[in-house]
């Protein structure tokens, strides 16, 4: 397939900090490749250097054949970006903000007209048009700054943790969007902290971590990689959670992971069923009340912890935005 991305080498500090070292990358056309990796893992400023906002120190990059430095005029002709926070005029109107941005794609009047009244189809937002963006919610400025990437109608969209902030079904409904766009031929990078935002989107992952590429492949193949099972261990009182986790620990291929919140013991194993009933018997006597006892593959979140030692964000953790600084 043609390679709409392609990241050599690519480099960049900013001052004692060394945002990427080393970069390497590819993203075919008409597909979704997922960057994830924890705060300060460098994938905004990768972004940020694919759109032509940022030069890289070392190394090359090239978006739709062109080159993000010697081309960058063209390039941003080629491309939409939506950002981790709404590039949005409050002053201006839902319907003006569009328009604007076909002005300066240098579109006829006429044209930037149909495809400003065809976004805020899409993004439903036709009733909130012709409001002033101050008067916009969070999630309604956020599809809007969307609307505004796509009146270029470009083959490349960059999207910057574009549903942080975003209740679920608004959530969905951009997913939703990102599929139709793919379908059509679009190729999209996508920074994300949301496992299931990736496993739902993204045809290739890409983890980073600490400006490097720890790994890359399909979900499926990351997984796999991992390799067994994840030995899951519930008890009834937090008070035998630690005790529970040692009396585990012995059975599994990596140290057991606590989550105090659900009261549960993760950890991964080589084994299948003679393990899982080892462990019921040591934890039976020991007289440790159980909710849950059982086995499941690894998931996507269990190779996010495993390569870079963070814990993902969930559904679970709320809709806000990740915490941490402006670089993904």
């Amino acid at each position: 397939m043609t390679a709409m991305i392609e990241v050599d080498g690519v480099a960049k500090r900013f001052g004692p900090t060394q945002a990427l070292a080393g970069v390497d990358l590819t993203a075919e056309e008409g597909r979704v490749l997922a960057l994830l990796g924890p705060n300060g893992a460098g994938k905004t400023t990768l972004v940020r250097i694919l759109a032509t906002l940022l030069k890289p120190d070392h190394g090359r990059a090239t978006v739709a054949g062109c080159d993000v430095i010697a081309d960058a005029g063209r390039l941003r002709s080629l491309i939409g970006l939506t950002g981790q926070f709404a590039a949005v005029d409050e002053l201006l109107t839902g319907r003006e903000n569009l328009e604007l941005v076909g002005l300066l794609y240098h579109l006829d009047r006429s044209e930037y007209q149909r495809r400003a009244r065809e976004a805020l189809e899409r993004m439903t937002l036709t009733e909130a048009g012709d409001k002033p963006v101050k008067t916009y919610s969070g999630g309604m400025r956020r599809r809007l700054d969307l609307a505004a990437s796509l009146i270029g109608r470009p083959p490349v969209l960059f999207l910057d943790e574009p549903t942080a902030g975003l209740d679920p079904r608004t959530r969905n409904d951009l997913w939703a969007l990102v599929d139709e766009l793919v379908a059509a031929g679009t190729t999209v990078l996508l920074t994300t902290q949301y496992m299931e935002e990736a496993e739902h989107l993204a045809h290739g992952i890409v983890v980073m971590d600490e400006g490097r590429v720890v790994d890359q492949g399909t979900a499926d193949q990351l997984k796999d990689r991992l390799g067994g099972n994840i030995l899951e261990v519930r008890v009834v009182s937090r008070d035998d959670l630690e005790r529970a986790s040692a009396l585990v620990a012995g059975l599994g291929s990596a140290p057991p992971r606590l989550d105090s919140d659900l009261n549960q013991v993760s950890l991964p194993i080589d084994g299948g069923a003679k393990v899982l009933i080892e462990a019921g018997r040591a934890l039976d006597d020991e007289g440790i009340a159980l909710e849950d006892l059982g086995i499941r593959r690894p998931s996507l979140d269990d190779v996010f912890l495993a390569l870079t030692g963070h814990t993902a964000v969930s559904d679970a953790d709320g809709v806000g935005s990740p915490s941490g600084g402006a670089d993904g």
